[in-house]
């Protein structure tokens, strides 16, 4: 019998999702640098300490995490239509555990080793600090051990499609059904359209933020992270069900100008309160509108952000090329290179800016350094996200990026 997923005809690549994914990739790498001047708790801080950027990076939060699962909801699309869903499977469990493995007992280890030196709950010893890492589950410390820290984003993608594998099928009839087509027609209406296109996706994420974010502040604990869940596997089922809908980019076009008012408002909005907070953290309605407009925000920037790329960056070229494949060990790599690095430049007595430049260099100059030798490494391909052997790069292959 033919497999009915094979009879798919390939989508030419998303150069608009690859230029995306790059860039909010690119950006989760100098959140993390920010995160070790800013004031909130984290593995590694500088003695610089300030608030200064704060507002900024809160206002990156509810949307970078959400696009990337949106882009590697479109993946999932492409790949399962390429490969149906058994081998879908087996292709994601190759692909993405043993980064999670590989990750958690060898990359993020010296993450946790800076974290309890500076807690003063360990020496300087990684050896005997790593013998208890690794091989007592939840060591004696304050941190939970082995972690996977800044790789949960692998984690849950791994399990949402190991979930979403058996129901491939289901999940392509409802897709490709009439009822969701008519609703892609439904959004390319003149003016009813893109206010249906704003309003109706976010129903479902501001039940979310009212009922089980009161109840399940985000974790990154795989088994006790249920609002963070329901986010994440509804924006990545976003992802899948616009992936192949021609009517549904065709309203995200036609959205543009409106999505892109909300972000620019919405953001000045948020950047007041969230410069103001001490001040206006009492004033009920304020922060109920501001805990409102947040969600309306997130929404708004990724359609907005989805907007331009198609207009201004579904193109190719040799950065592309060389990035698209990059910047996934670049992402494995850059935490453990921030807080190490962070942590041994921190008592050289530098001032801030000057921290931060050696900072930013060392991460960009580790990573790139890091790639270019994994990629030459067969061991160390897949545990670094990448194909056990590489593959000609190619314009029109089918978009599988997750």
């Amino acid at each position: 019998m033919t497999n009915p997923a094979k009879a798919i005809t390939p989508s030419p690549r998303r150069f608009d999702l690859d230029w995306l994914r790059i860039g909010v990739f690119g950006l989760l790498i100098f959140y993390h640098i920010g995160m070790f001047f800013n004031t909130e708790g984290w593995h590694a801080k500088s003695t610089h300490v300030n608030d200064a950027m704060e507002p900024l990076m809160w206002l990156s939060s509810p949307w970078r995490l959400p696009l990337l699962f949106f882009i590697s909801g479109v993946a999932i699309r492409f790949l399962s239509d390429k490969l149906g869903a058994a081998s879908f499977a087996r292709d994601r469990f190759v692909r993405l555990f043993p980064v999670i493995l590989f990750g958690m007992y060898v990359i993020v280890a010296p993450q946790t080793w800076v974290q309890l030196q500076e807690a003063g709950e360990i020496g300087p010893d990684f050896w005997t600090f790593y013998q208890g890492y690794a091989f007592i589950w939840d060591g004696p410390w304050s941190v939970e051990t082995p972690t996977w820290n800044h790789l949960w984003y692998v984690a849950y993608l791994f399990v949402y499609c190991m979930l979403l594998a058996p129901v491939i099928p289901a999940l392509r009839a409802v897709a490709d059904s009439k009822a969701l087509r008519a609703v892609g027609g439904l959004f390319e209406r003149p003016v009813l359209g893109p206010v249906l296109m704003i309003i109706l996706p976010l129903l479902p994420f501001v039940a979310i933020r009212f009922t089980l974010v009161e109840h399940f502040p985000t974790t990154h604990n795989l088994t006790w992270d249920w609002a963070n869940h329901a986010n994440s596997f509804l924006i990545l089922l976003y992802g899948y069900f616009f992936a192949r809908n021609e009517a549904l980019w065709r309203a995200i076009d036609r959205v543009l100008p409106w999505a892109g008012t909300l972000t620019v408002s919405s953001f000045i909005f948020l950047y007041a309160c969230y410069s103001t907070w001490p001040a206006i953290e009492n004033n009920m309605p304020l922060v109920w509108t501001a805990r409102f407009d947040r969600i309306f925000f997130a929404w708004a920037i990724i359609l907005t952000l989805l907007g331009l790329a198609r207009r201004f960056f579904n193109h190719d070229n040799a950065a592309r090329r060389y990035l698209t494949e990059a910047v996934f060990p670049y992402y494995i790599l850059h935490q453990t290179i921030i807080v190490v690095g962070g942590f041994w430049i921190g008592s050289m007595g530098f001032g801030v800016w000057t921290e931060f430049w050696i900072l930013v260099a060392m991460t960009v100059i580790g990573c790139g350094l890091g790639y270019e030798l994994v990629k030459r490494v067969p061991l160390l391909r897949p545990v670094m996200g990448l194909k056990w052997k590489a593959t000609p790069r190619s314009g029109r292959a089918v978009s599988a990026t997750v």
